[in-house]
């Protein structure tokens, strides 16, 4: 499958485009929620039992595939990974880190992806493919800079930076494998299948050890700006975006995914610059421009399956221009 040309492509491309621009929206808008109004693992409990309400609820409405006993367990371990080391771990990160740090930590999973997919999938490490994630990463790290250098200290990075900055470090890790390891699993089934097991084993797995601490919110403080942004990351950045995310993974390849993480930061500044947070200057268009640059690159680059057709493909051609070339020297 190609996965730079076709329907099929370009709705992966959408998707994970969108996944993207949401979850950086999230970034700073959780950072608003949490601790605040609620704790890490409190936003744990509402983004994994949000979802799992969501997409069973989804799919009351969609014809149900029967899904065997042997993926059923894959797709356990794909909520391990995917669901409940990525979110769980990212959100308390961001508890202790800053946006910016955070930020930071989200651009170096293209190039964990990377290094996955040539050990799981066996995707080369194309010229093209590494100079596209050079170029995402520079542009993500030039526009996180510039608030450094142009924008004062960048936030406080609370009393457990490191602590923060190593969770984000270990989510980027899980989300990586989850889209390297899981994707021939996650491509068999329809995103609405995908997610309404992996959030049932999710909340399994974490919500008896999570209640404790959403017994001990209090409701009553939390204003209507702040249930609004729950709700966004509940809804939108968990199950509007994990819903997006299967269907990107069926028609592109996990590097290519993962490249897209680089509009985090992009979008962030963004949102700063509408809100009137931030301005827009010559180093976040540098920035953005790499950021892009090193988007189509990757998807410009060749898969493992395309480079394996040009080399049969030219085994195929040689010997009819061999004879060829020895008809003409006959006569």
């Amino acid at each position: 499958m190609s996965d730079t040309k076709g329907l099929g492509a370009l709705r992966g491309h959408v998707a994970i485009l969108a996944t993207n621009v949401i979850f950086g929206v999230n970034i700073p808008i959780s950072k608003i929620t949490m601790p605040d109004y609620v704790p890490s693992l409190g936003m744990a409990f509402f983004r994994t039992t949000g979802a799992l309400l969501f997409f069973w609820l989804i799919s009351l409405f969609v014809k149900w595939e029967k899904v065997p006993l042997r993926d059923l367990g894959g797709l356990a371990l794909a909520a391990v990974f995917g669901i409940l080391l990525n979110q769980m771990l990212f959100v308390m990160g961001l508890e202790f880190a800053s946006p910016v740090e955070a930020a930071i930590v989200v651009t170096f999973t293209p190039i964990l992806t990377m290094m996955l997919s040539a050990l799981f999938l066996r995707e080369p490490v194309t010229w093209l493919k590494a100079a596209g994630v050079f170029l995402g990463l520079s542009g993500a790290v030039l526009m996180i800079a510039g608030k450094y250098l142009f924008g004062g200290t960048g936030g406080q990075a609370g009393q457990h930076r490191v602590l923060g900055i190593v969770l984000c470090v270990v989510s980027g890790l899980s989300y990586a494998i989850y889209l390297t390891a899981f994707r021939n699993l996650v491509a068999k089934y329809k995103p609405v299948t995908v997610m309404r097991w992996m959030f049932l084993f999710s909340a399994l797995f974490s919500v008896p050890f999570l209640m404790k601490t959403v017994m001990s919110i209090d409701y009553a403080g939390i204003p209507p700006s702040g249930y609004l942004m729950l709700a966004y990351t509940v809804f939108g950045a968990t199950g509007v975006t994990y819903l997006l995310i299967p269907v990107a993974q069926k028609n592109l390849r996990p590097t290519v995914l993962s490249v897209y993480n680089y509009v985090q930061p992009v979008t962030a500044s963004v949102l700063a610059l509408i809100l009137g947070q931030d301005g827009y200057d010559w180093v976040k268009i540098v920035a953005t421009v790499l950021v892009f640059a090193g988007v189509f690159c990757v998807t410009r680059s060749k898969s493992r399956q395309q480079l394996e057709m040009e080399a049969h493909s030219s085994i195929r051609h040689w010997p009819s221009v061999h004879k060829k070339r020895k008809a003409g020297c006959g006569n």
